[in-house]
This record gives structure tokens, sequence and C-alpha cells, in this order.
């Protein structure tokens, strides 16, 4: 199966691993995994500061090294919302709850190309120990790490 995930992993944390884990898990052995990882350019319009699209790649390269997934995985750059998933051929995408809505409108200009729909996997947010969503903006303010342990 080919499942696509996009994201800027940075930085990586909980809840990216669990999207990265469940990707892998539906792409299964002979699999392949895309990960969209956004550019410098995209990242750039987020509220925080974001590390160079090519450290946060030997980030995510590392973390998937030192897994047993059985899938090959590529990482492509990601420049907008959408990246290829809008025309590429692919099976499924995985998102998050706060991502959700951009899946569906990735199947709506799926369709209106003729392409076939695609598979969406919502995986939900991973909670903190005080019970609200991981989120690189709650880690880089200092009230949680990456594990979502609160930082006292």
């Amino acid at each position: 199966m080919k499942v696509m995930v996009g994201g800027t992993f940075d930085p990586l944390h909980g809840g990216h691993r669990k999207l990265l884990e469940r990707s892998f898990e539906l792409a299964g052995e002979g699999g392949v995994v895309i990960i969209g990882l956004t550019t410098d350019r995209f990242a750039s319009l987020k509220k925080h500061p974001v590390r160079r699209y090519v450290e946060r790649r030997e980030d995510l390269i590392h973390f998937i090294k030192k897994q047993a997934w059985k899938a090959e995985y590529r990482i492509e750059p990601l420049d907008n919302r959408y990246g290829e998933a809008a025309e590429a051929d692919f099976d499924a995408l995985v998102v998050s709850e706060e991502t959700l809505p951009v899946a569906i409108e990735i199947n709506r200009m799926r369709h209106e190309k003729g392409l076939k729909k695609v598979d969406i996997h919502q995986i939900a947010c991973v909670l903190a120990e005080d019970g609200r969503w991981i989120s690189s903006t709650r880690i880089l303010k200092g009230e949680i790490d990456p594990e979502g342990r609160l930082i006292r």
C-alpha cells in the first residue's frame, strides 16, 4: 500500500510518532510511506520558530531508522497544504484531528480532477499529562516536553 503523511515535525513529539507509526503500519511490508516535510518557506508561516528543513529531515530519518517498520519510505518537500496528494497515485492519507479538513479537501480536489478518492485514516491527537494536546507550540513555550510531561 502507498500511504502519504505530511507535517513540519519540529520538534518531533509523541503525536508525530503516532502519526508515523500508523502510516508505516498501514503501508505494511512491501508498501511505501511518502512523508511530505514542510519546506523552510512553508514552515516559516508558522507562529513559532522552526528549524531548517535539512535538520528536521535528519531527525526524521534518525527516528525512522530506529524502528522495525517493514515499509519503505521517501521524504519529499511539502511547499503547500496539499503537496502532491491532490494528484499523486496513492492509497491512503494519514492525518490528525487537526489536519482532517485538509484531507477532506484533498479528496474533493481529486474528485474534481476525476481521480480516485483515497482512504483517510485519522489518528486521535496524543494528550499530554494535563489532558490537552501535545503540540510543537506547547513544547516550544516550555509547557511540556515532547512526551507530553508537564515542565514544572
